[in-house]
């Protein structure tokens, strides 16, 4: 069984999303119904929604709007992690409307499309810990050269759980492996950090990558956090900028294709069904 833990799903008719217009090859609509048709073909049995950054005012209306997704008989879709700016005044009272939505499973602030120092701002830092204690995780998805920023986050928050995606989003493409190696195994020795394997093939050369080339990225991450500390995710649609979702999971089993089956169920649902409390 997989669990997808990072989809993206655009629907340009019925939300904002203001970096589209900037990434031409993603700039139309990804429907669940695409997703699903070809997930199901790869193995995929349950997924969570991964916010898209839609229009700051748009926030609510993609968790709902998901939520309805998730509704339709033979959905996969089985909870979300929602869109959320801690920086902004209003931060609680967002977080207590969405405490007393089941749906909803944690947060995410896209950090590597702002300036570097907006998660240390003081209203940043102390709204990230009103998450503590409720049980809702937070995504941390920022550049190699941020992941000290991510380290300083989890510190300042040790009863939140965060999630850093990507394998920490590494330069794959031009082959660099500092000081994002050295890096990730600093924020490994974060007890409160889990780190997720999702879609690094769109930050390989999409014409020229292998899996020996994804290999060194992939294996370290695991080795950093351990079996018990990862997740997997599909991060479609970014990923059909490396060869597309099946191109992923096929990937992935390969990487997988030395470890035993306890180590891979952790990593493709085990985890993710534990942290995110999926039945």
């Amino acid at each position: 069984m997989i669990i997808d833990t990072h989809l993206h799903l655009i629907d340009r008719s019925a939300l904002r999303y203001p970096w589209l217009a900037g990434v031409p090859a993603l700039n139309r609509d990804f429907s669940y119904e695409e997703y699903a048709t070809e997930a199901k073909r790869a193995g995929v049995e349950r997924v969570l929604h991964m916010e898209v950054d839609v229009d700051p005012a748009d926030i609510e209306a993609e968790t709902a709007r998901v939520e309805g997704l998730s509704r339709q008989a033979g959905s996969m879709l089985s909870g979300t992690i929602a869109s959320c700016r801690p920086e902004d005044a209003d931060f609680a009272v967002y977080l207590e409307r969405q405490r007393t939505n089941p749906f909803v499973k944690g947060f995410r602030r896209v950090l590597h499309v702002v300036p570097d120092d907006l998660s240390e701002g003081a209203l940043f830092r102390d709204n990230i810990k009103r998450l503590g204690g409720t049980g809702l995780t937070f995504d941390l998805v920022v550049l190699p050269h941020q992941i000290p920023k991510a380290i300083a986050l989890a510190e300042l928050a040790p009863d939140v759980q965060f999630v850093l995606d990507h394998c920490g989003v590494p330069d794959i493409k031009g082959g660099a492996e500092h000081p994002w190696r050295e890096h990730m195994s600093e924020i490994a020795r974060r007890p409160n950090v889990m780190a997720k394997i999702s879609g690094v093939v769109a930050y390989a050369d999409a014409a020229n990558w292998t899996v020996d080339t994804l290999r060194p990225y992939v294996e370290h991450t695991i080795n950093s956090f351990g079996w018990d500390r990862v997740v997997w995710g599909s991060d479609w649609p970014v990923c059909t900028l490396g060869g597309g979702l099946s191109t992923w999971v096929a990937a992935t089993h390969a990487l997988l294709s030395g470890c035993s089956v306890s180590e891979r169920d952790r990593l493709l649902s085990g985890n993710a069904r534990k942290l995110w409390r999926l039945k």
